[in-house]
């Protein structure tokens, strides 16, 4: 039997360090950040992004779903981190993660590790 090579997309995780406490715990900022990464990736939503503020010192916890998949973001104001997960289906250009955090965040150090997803080979069925 043959096999095919298989995969199901991409994700992006994103570490962002160093980041401005007062804009973590900003909902609107948070915002702003979403909608960069969907109007730059030109990625579509399929409905409203969900968002949970927490007590301070607490952050913000958004999820976003995309037709591609889902945009999610955890953050943590008293460590000044910011956590990203972008997962796509369909292949994506690489967006600059470090220089849009450092913009949108005043992030002082960004690490992105990409995760193919789903990549594994599987037999060919013939009929």
């Amino acid at each position: 039997m043959n096999a095919v090579r298989v995969e199901a997309g991409t994700e992006w995780l994103v570490d962002a360090y160093g980041c401005d406490a007062s804009t973590l715990r900003s909902l609107p900022a948070m915002h702003a950040v979403f909608a960069r990464i969907v109007r730059e990736l030109d990625l579509h939503p399929i409905g409203d992004a969900m968002w949970h503020v927490f007590p301070e010192p607490g952050g913000v916890t958004g999820l976003l779903p995309l037709s591609e998949s889902h945009l999610a973001c955890h953050t943590f104001p008293e460590r000044g981190y910011a956590a990203f997960s972008l997962y796509c289906c369909r292949a994506r250009d690489e967006w600059p993660w470090a220089e849009r955090l450092r913009e949108l965040l005043d992030a002082r150090d960004v690490t992105v590790r990409l995760v193919p997803r789903g990549d594994s080979l599987e037999p060919v069925v013939q009929g």
